[in-house]
């Protein structure tokens, strides 16, 4: 099975609130890999002091190494991220060491946990060929979509090889041919 972005706003409108709904944390949690496109093993061991300042201000940038690749990465968080972010760091009233996705063991949630509350989630509403990668892919398809193709700018961001590579991660050319198979009809 090939995991795929999920295409439908609706839909990712309805995780969000079911995720949120069970527990912030798990709603937060797929917001973030929806506003950033980061791998689900960088996001879950992000603490307070990567976001804010001592000040409790915003860092201009979350900057980290990259699991998979070694490489750091510099992102800009945006605005809705930021307010959600701050709402739950006061809600659970976090402190600068604290980690975003506790688990109660008192480390950071694993991989496997997120997997299979995103997972069950998908399943409730329907959403078909999720996994993990599906937020990262997600966020590579929607920016694709809303960035006119600017397919090069996304290539970079995921560190691929080529165009290709990144199309059909983003499930792009899966799309194209589903089209083309509507053009003709006799």
């Amino acid at each position: 099975m090939t995991v795929e972005p999920i295409r439908d706003k609706t839909k990712i409108k309805q995780m969000y609130q079911y995720l949120n709904g069970k527990d912030p944390k798990y709603g937060l949690l797929f917001k973030f890999g929806l506003n950033t496109g980061l791998r689900i093993s960088d996001i879950l061991p992000i603490k307070v002091k990567d976001i804010l300042n001592n000040d409790g201000q915003f860092k201009d940038y979350l900057v980290l190494r990259e699991k998979k690749t070694g490489k750091e990465k510099k992102i800009k968080l945006n605005e809705t991220l930021r307010k959600t972010i701050l709402i739950y760091i006061k809600n659970y009233s976090l402190l600068p060491e604290s980690y975003l996705f506790s688990s109660v063991k008192g480390n950071h949630i694993g991989r496997v946990q997120a997997y299979r509350v995103l997972k069950e989630a998908a399943t409730v509403l329907g959403i078909e060929n999720f996994g993990t990668h599906s937020l990262r892919k997600t966020w590579g398809y929607w920016t694709y979509k809303i960035s006119r193709y600017n397919v090069g700018l996304i290539m970079d961001t995921f560190n691929h090889s080529s165009q290709n590579i990144t199309l059909r991660y983003i499930g792009v050319n899966q799309d194209q041919k589903d089209e083309l198979y509507s053009l003709v009809q006799f």
